[in-house]
């Protein structure tokens, strides 16, 4: 199982603002019925490597149908092939290592 980082920012929009724009691509991730944690500088998405580059796909198009000239999208993959790799393992094993150092929130 595959991670994905996506940024999706869109350029010559009438608004500074962009949450809109977000919102159209999770709800892409709704729709794909695959599992997600939004962060405040991107989303991660966890599953088969193929069927997160198409979803990018449509995130990255999403902003293009809302009237977006232009469109920057950042993909980060974190492929591991020696063990199933998920969001929250990812972070528990961060976590575990915090404990064990006796450096963790207070």
């Amino acid at each position: 199982m595959a991670i994905l980082e996506i940024s999706v920012v869109p350029i010559g929009t009438k608004d500074t603002s962009l949450s809109s724009y977000v919102a159209e691509c999770v709800q892409i991730l709704k729709k794909e019925k695959v599992r997600y944690e939004l962060t405040s500088m991107g989303t991660n998405i966890e599953g088969d490597l193929r069927r997160l580059i198409r979803i990018a796909l449509k995130m990255h198009q999403a902003p293009f149908k809302k009237g977006a000239l232009r469109v920057l999208t950042t993909l980060k993959i974190d492929d591991r092939r020696d063990k199933k790799g998920t969001l929250s393992g990812k972070k528990r094993a961060v976590e575990s290592k915090l404990r064990v150092r006796g450096t963790g929130d207070s």
